[in-house]
Order: C-alpha cells, then sequence, then structure tokens
C-alpha cells in the first residue's frame, strides 16, 4: 500500500484522482486546496489531513517524512500553471508526482524537470489516459499495420460550452491556462501525435479567447481542427437536444467511436504507473510543443486546408 498527497482536491478532475487511488488499493494521507469544499473527500477517504495552505502542507509533510511515514506520490490536479512548481514541490519531498495535462505550459520547463528528476532520483508522471482507451489503442495499431506511406485526412472537432464563469477564472486567463488550445486541446493533440507521428507544420486560421481552429501536418496525417467553448458554435440539432458538448474525430471520413469507455482510464493509469509503467517527460514533449505553438503563432486567416465549420 502506497501513501498519496493530492494538490488541488477541490478541483473537477480530483475525484478521478480519489477514485484511482481507492481502487489501488492505496491511501490518500494528505490533500491541499485553498478552498474548502472538499466533501468529496468523505466518499473515498474521510481521514486524510486537509490543509488550506500550502505552508502548513508543506510543513506536514516534511514531519511525515521525518517520522518514517512519507508520502510515496504526490498527485496535482492544480491550475495548469502552478504545475511546474508543484511537480518540483513533490520531487523535493521524495515522493513521485502524478501529474494532470498539461505538465506544463513551455517545452523548455520539460528540459528543465528532466534535471530536477536528476537530481533527485525521483519521476514524474503525466496523466495521458487517451492512450489506454480501447479504440484509440486499436486505431494505433491499425495505423502501424497499414500502409507505411499512406498520409490520413483526420478532422478534430471538440466544443464544450462553458458558461460566463469560465472566463472570470484561471481557465479564460491564457497565461494560467495556456489558453483553449492547451485548455481542452491538449489531450487530444496528445492522442493524435502518438498515433500519426511528429509535427511537421502548424498554422493557425483562428485564435480567440472563446474558439481556436488551425491545421496540422503529421508525419502520417493532416488534421484540421477546430476547439471551441461557445455554445453558439454546437451544431444546432445537437443543441435542440439539450446537449452542450460535441466531440468528433473523423479519419478518412469515417467517425472514431470513443464516446464511452473513460470511466475508468485514471484507475488504468494509476495501474500502470504503480505496475512500473507510466508515461513521463519525455512522452509529454509533443503536445506540449503544439499547444505552445498555437499559442503563439500568427493567425493565418481562412488560407489552405482549414476546418469546414469556419466555412459557415
Amino acid at each position: 500500500m502506497k501513501n498519496f498527497a493530492l494538490i488541488g482536491v477541490a478541483g473537477y478532475i480530483a475525484v478521478r484522482h480519489l477514485k484511482a487511488i481507492k481502487e489501488t488499493a492505496n491511501v490518500l494521507v494528505a490533500a491541499l486546496d485553498p478552498f474548502d469544499s472538499v466533501g468529496i473527500m468523505d466518499s473515498y477517504f474521510p481521514e486524510a489531513d486537509f490543509f488550506t495552505e500550502f505552508e502548513r502542507f508543506d510543513r506536514h509533510l516534511y514531519k511525515q517524512r521525518r517520522g518514517g511515514k512519507p508520502v510515496d506520490y504526490i498527485s496535482i490536479c492544480s491550475p495548469n500553471y502552478l504545475h511546474d512548481s508543484h511537480m518540483r514541490f513533490a520531487l523535493r519531498n521524495e515522493a513521485d508526482a502524478i501529474c494532470e495535462k498539461p505538465l506544463v505550459l513551455n517545452p523548455w520547463n520539460v528540459e528543465a524537470l528532466k534535471d530536477y528528476e536528476k537530481e533527485t532520483g525521483k519521476k514524474i508522471y503525466n496523466v495521458l489516459q487517451l492512450r489506454l482507451h480501447p479504440s484509440i489503442i486499436e486505431l494505433k495499431k491499425k495505423i502501424e499495420s497499414g500502409d507505411p506511406n499512406k498520409i490520413y485526412d483526420v478532422d478534430l472537432t471538440y466544443l464544450t460550452s462553458r458558461g460566463k464563469w469560465y472566463h472570470y477564472s484561471w481557465k479564460g486567463q491564457d497565461d494560467k491556462s495556456g489558453g483553449i488550445s492547451t485548455n481542452i486541446g491538449i489531450h487530444f493533440f496528445d492522442m493524435l501525435s502518438w498515433i500519426f507521428g511528429d509535427v511537421q507544420h502548424n498554422v493557425v486560421h483562428v485564435k480567440q479567447k472563446d474558439k481556436a481552429a488551425g491545421f496540422i501536418q503529421l508525419k502520417k496525417a493532416r488534421v484540421r481542427w477546430f476547439l471551441s467553448v461557445d455554445y453558439n458554435d454546437i451544431p444546432k440539432n445537437i443543441r435542440e437536444t439539450g446537449i452542450r458538448t460535441y466531440r468528433s474525430i473523423k479519419i478518412e471520413g469515417e467517425e472514431l467511436e470513443f464516446s464511452g469507455g473513460f470511466t475508468d482510464l485514471h484507475t488504468q493509469t494509476y495501474q500502470d504507473i504503480l505496475n512500473g509503467g507510466g508515461y513521463g517527460l519525455d512522452d509529454a514533449m509533443n503536445s506540449i510543443v503544439i499547444a505552445h505553438d498555437i499559442r503563439n503563432a500568427e493567425v493565418s486567416g481562412l488560407t489552405g486546408d482549414y476546418h469546414e465549420l469556419l466555412k459557415k
């Protein structure tokens, strides 16, 4: 049984980490969040110590370590711009870090973290759960066993409407979240580059606070992508059903069906790490580079090969 601590326990994604720790037969011993709406902990680890101040959390883990009860892993679910600092904190506490996406916002931060791993002898793991989805694993195998010279046409559409709160929170601030491409797109950029290879070319057609779109040439795919948190971008026929999210990946015009099977992917991620596997810094790099380049790119306008929704 391993001891875990968790940073950002009041956040949306934290419950998946609580569930994963529980389902892998481990224990959460301490958690931190400046917000105290953390009653969800009662469903998983009611005996865990909880802190709203980082300094007290830091002191507690130090005392536990000195007392012979160190934490083995620190799970990080804090806002994106804090991940870098919190991973360093984990390694300084002689614990491995399990961090949500994006690992960091800038590619050069990855290189610095590699030095930190060498200095401490501890490991940073990134939650790249889509790589564990059965449909996506099957697609990767299909591409790898297919024509090595074929370049596939891919259309990525992810529309996940958010209310006004989104733009007032850290998620609506590019310097804290990384913007739309990082906040909601990095999952898919990781998946696509994992399957279709490294980036050859990256063009941004639209870049706004609530949406972005562009074209990425991967080694084995031409990817037209459109990301949005604007409810009005969701197709009318879907809006009329009351659904506020639309996700689609088409490969050669054929829809990739992966709507189900997400429930246990964090638990599988944790089990993989505990078994000696897991995805580390090098695995995270491609998607970080893609999102960073989109965030800093000049907008080309509607030139070249662009997403069909932009034609409307």
